[in-house]
């Protein structure tokens, strides 16, 4: 009895039944499993679509501190607390949010240049310029909503 048949460089089980597929052996290595597999294995790597343009989150939000001026981002970029920049936790870099104080309703809009927050609980992490158009600065921590208003470089390359 042959369980096994080679197609080019994949094996595949042959079951006699389908159920015998999933009990005796967990899964089936063959040219529609591989394909599967293959196409899983994209989707995840792809991300889940929260790069794309209208794509919204609500968390709290938080600047960055003085002692970070100068400094290398994960992008490779310095930071500047003068420019409108942003850090991010999933966002590809150069990506452009909207990001609203949800106190106030003010808004501004910067580019994600950074990993970030590492506080649980946050979302985000604006510069210190960002932080004073949205008047957070004097309360450190402020609930906010952000917005995708255009996917960065990476995100269109998906």
């Amino acid at each position: 009895m042959k369980l096994f048949r080679k197609m080019g460089d994949i094996l595949e089980y042959k079951p006699k039944r389908p159920a015998d597929t999933q009990i005796m052996y967990g899964w089936v290595w063959g040219r529609r499993a591989a394909a599967a597999a293959l196409a899983a294995a994209g989707l995840l790597a792809g991300g889940c679509g929260s790069s794309r343009p209208g794509f919204t989150q609500t968390g709290q939000g938080s600047y960055y501190a003085d002692k970070f001026n100068g400094r290398p981002t994960a992008s490779g970029a310095r930071y500047r607390p003068g420019y409108m920049t942003a850090a991010h936790n999933t966002l590809p870099f150069g990506t452009r949010i909207r990001v609203t104080n949800v106190r106030n309703g003010r808004s501004v809009k910067v580019t994600v240049n950074d990993r970030g927050p590492h506080a649980p609980g946050r979302i985000v992490d604006v510069s210190r310029k960002a932080a004073r158009r949205l008047d957070l600065v004097r309360a450190g921590v402020v609930p906010v909503r952000l917005e995708v208003i255009r996917g960065g470089p990476r995100a269109a390359g998906r």
